[in-house]
């Protein structure tokens, strides 16, 4: 039997253009544009998804089981735990849920602009959260445990990416309030994506990847909005607003890993092709030598989870072009083997000054400016200190994550 899903591109609640449909016949999966969509120009994924009028057989299975385009709108780690226990709770079997039943149960609370019709609508809840209880039920569904707030956390965590809990809230500064952040929201209330510890994670997470915001920001990084979310029980939340709306519209967001075809499992990426792309795509320099300041920042503060999803770039539609979304999943952090996920200049383990000159000379970054770029970061990092104060970093906790920063001398 051959299941169907419309591809729509929703950049406000009125405002819907049909990208194209995907098909699933036998187990394997087909997508045809539709010529109106062609004829606008909007090439969605330019590297991997032919954009012309023929079917395309996805035979990327190394890759995964859809094109990158729509496996953006998948979730991975607990957004895709989430969906799993989900579809358990109803009975189903996994075996028998295909990648396009799990893009129809997304349906448009997704990430970033793509929508999939016909969906498998939930009741939607608007009500107020405690991210409290949120927290707490979050440690209990990886405990194996069931819950009856799964449907809940399913709505508001089942489409962002990455391993630790998080869920998308509604979030009004004026009100000081959080609400479910699932697609539209009320007047006043601005998308914010919210992160919960997990019982093996460091309990002071939160205010680390908090002060690394802070820290990324003084170094010159594009970042979005962030704070902590504080509640009565004392405990803090890292939440980041996100970059993916603007007020009520939405926009494309594709991760680069996805954009390449390249496995984030698999390490097989260098900071080379990252900059590459980033170049290829945005036809910016600018976002060149951004791209190349967030692999000085986090070769220097120890950031080694820098796979290739934790980059994307955005497609504004009203001007028809790319660039380099903010950054994002800033922290402390070991990578594959103690490396980076990305190599720099092929250098895993111990990248220096002569790797990240290296990636400058190939990419057109000029040596004063990336001088002037690694000697902006690093003096961010020398404020530290000041950074961990303002997030209620303890002392030892900030001493510890800084001795792990890497100085690299200009010589």
């Amino acid at each position: 039997m051959m299941k169907k899903l419309n591809v729509l591109f929703r950049s406000a609640l009125r405002d819907e253009r049909l990208v194209g449909t995907l098909a699933e016949a036998n187990g394997v999966i087909y997508f045809e544009y539709d010529p109106s969509f062609l004829a606008s120009g909007w090439n969605l994924s330019p590297f991997r998804l032919p954009f012309r009028q023929d079917l395309y057989e996805h035979k990327d299975l190394s890759f995964g089981p859809l094109p990158g385009l729509f496996d953006d709108s998948l979730p991975d780690g607990w957004g895709l735990l989430l969906m799993d226990r989900f579809f358990l709770s109803l009975g189903l079997s996994l075996t028998e849920v295909s990648p396009l039943d799990r893009l129809a149960y997304l349906g448009s609370r997704t990430m970033g602009a793509l929508i999939y019709q016909p969906s498998s609508d939930l009741p939607v809840n608007t009500g107020l959260f405690d991210l409290q209880q949120l927290a707490v039920e979050s440690q209990r569904i990886l405990a194996g445990h069931a819950s009856e707030i799964l449907p809940v956390l399913f709505k508001t965590g089942g489409s962002p990416g990455g391993s630790r809990p998080k869920v998308l809230v509604g979030y009004s500064p004026e009100k000081n309030r959080v609400i479910s952040g699932e697609d539209e929201l009320p007047s006043g209330y601005q998308a914010w994506m919210v992160k919960f510890t997990v019982k093996d994670d460091d309990a002071h997470a939160g205010l680390v990847e908090q002060a690394y915001a802070l820290m990324a920001g003084a170094s010159g990084i594009s970042m979005p909005s962030t704070r902590l979310f504080t509640t009565k029980q004392g405990e803090s939340f890292f939440g980041i607003k996100r970059f993916d709306r603007q007020g009520r519209r939405r926009i494309h967001a594709h991760t680069f890993g996805n954009l390449i075809h390249t496995n984030f499992r698999i390490p097989s990426a260098d900071y080379n092709d990252f900059l590459k792309v980033t170049s290829l795509l945005t036809h910016n320099h600018q976002d060149v030598e951004e791209a190349f300041r967030r692999m000085v920042f986090n070769v220097m503060a120890h950031n080694r989870d820098d796979h290739v999803k934790n980059f994307s770039f955005l497609f504004d539609d009203q001007n028809e072009e790319w660039s380099l979304a903010p950054a994002y999943d800033l922290t402390l952090a070991d990578g594959p083997g103690g490396e980076h996920s990305m190599t720099i200049a092929g250098e895993g383990k111990t990248p220096d000054l002569k790797h990240i000159m290296q990636i400058a000379s190939v990419h057109g970054v000029k040596k004063k400016k990336a001088q002037t770029i690694i000697e902006e970061v690093k003096t961010a990092i020398k404020a530290w200190p000041d950074f961990a104060d303002q997030a209620g970093l303890s002392s030892d906790i900030a001493d510890s994550v800084s001795s792990r920063f890497l100085p690299i001398p200009l010589h």
